[in-house]
């Protein structure tokens, strides 16, 4: 078992509905900060945010985070995922140094061609269009090429000698260490060959856009797998990072089986359907006692293989819930991985 960390990851969601005790999209922004610092109090180790555009989710991940920064002092914080269609590299450049620096170093900063969305060419709205010949996921990845090197300090603006300034401007501040704190999120075992040549961490979510009929955790792991040994082709000096994202619902008291019993015999095997245009395999949920689920995420075979399992909450039942959900993990399900 090689998991050091567990983070949460929330999706912002906020509505006026029964139920939710995040209703507006200042409830989503304000309880991600507390549910950081009470994730930090009890022992958690990461704190990520999903980016959504054209929808009632967290959308600008960088001031949330370092309102979080400013808030904790230990814990990680981090995007799964930023959609690099939408963004200007070099202002993202900008933003990210600057959340690193206010954090003291504990960005890690997942980014990727994003996902199905509620726009149409929403890239495009924001001013981003591929050129001829190329796809949106080409323009991702040239996004994020430029974003990396420029916070790994590369001239991208020719300096103006009637101001001072020769030759050639790096972007401002400069995070050291940032450019390692990259990941990439792969849908596909290709997508993270390609990964781990661009020398970026790999980040896998509770999806993958492939399906050769194996159970979700053994084809992540296949990919983990196909990584790992890529990034040992590449020759980088460091060693990678691998997260794996999973649903853990704790079933500890009437509250939490009120919401998630019934769900447990249902969500504990894989889904496979289509998204995006292709055959996807979704990967079951975790739902039922601690110890249950200690020995059904101890025969995860992706679990074993990743460093980082990024657990998402149902950020909708409001910062309390999930600071227990979360607790439970940590205090419960945890030791009994022997991860401590």
């Amino acid at each position: 078992m090689n998991v050091k960390r567990i983070g949460f990851l929330s999706f912002g969601h906020w509505q006026d509905v029964p139920g939710s005790q995040v209703r507006t999209a200042r409830d989503a922004l304000v309880q991600s900060i507390e549910l950081a610092v009470a994730a930090e109090e009890v022992g958690v180790s990461g704190a990520y945010v999903r980016v959504h555009h054209f929808a009632r989710q967290l959308a600008s991940p960088f001031p949330l985070l370092a309102a979080m920064a400013a808030r904790t002092r230990t814990i990680e914080l981090g995007t799964a995922v930023i959609d690099m269609r939408y963004e200007n590299p070099l202002y993202m450049a900008e933003e990210a140094a600057a959340a690193d620096l206010i954090s003291d170093g504990r960005l890690q900063l997942g980014i990727s061609r994003g996902s199905p969305e509620p726009a149409l060419d929403g890239a495009a709205s924001f001013g981003y269009v591929p050129v001829e010949g190329e796809t949106d996921a080409d323009m991702a990845r040239q996004h994020a090429e430029v974003f990396r090197l420029a916070i790994a300090g590369a001239a991208v603006a020719r300096g103006n000698p009637q101001m001072g300034a020769v030759g050639g401007l790096a972007i401002q501040p400069q995070s050291s260490g940032l450019p390692d704190r990259i990941w990439w999120g792969a849908g596909t075992r290709a997508t993270a060959v390609w990964t781990a040549e661009q020398g970026m961490n790999l980040m896998s979510s509770t999806l993958l856009t492939e399906d050769t009929g194996v159970p979700f955790d053994e084809l992540q792991a296949e990919q983990i797998t196909m990584f790992l040994d890529a990034w040992k082709t590449a020759g980088h000096s460091r060693d990678p990072r691998v997260s794996v994202s999973r649903s853990i619902l704790p079933l500890i008291d009437d509250e939490t089986r009120h919401y998630f019993g019934l769900r447990a015999q249902a969500d504990s095997t894989d889904q496979v359907g289509p998204i995006d245009g292709a055959i996807a395999r979704f990967g079951r949920s975790y739902i039922g006692e601690p110890d249950k689920i200690a020995a059904e995420l101890a025969q995860d075979a992706a679990v074993r293989e990743a460093d980082t399992v990024l657990v998402t909450v149902p950020n909708q039942l409001g910062v309390d819930f999930n600071a227990r959900l979360l607790e439970s993990i940590v205090k419960d399900i945890v030791p009994a991985l022997g991860l401590v």
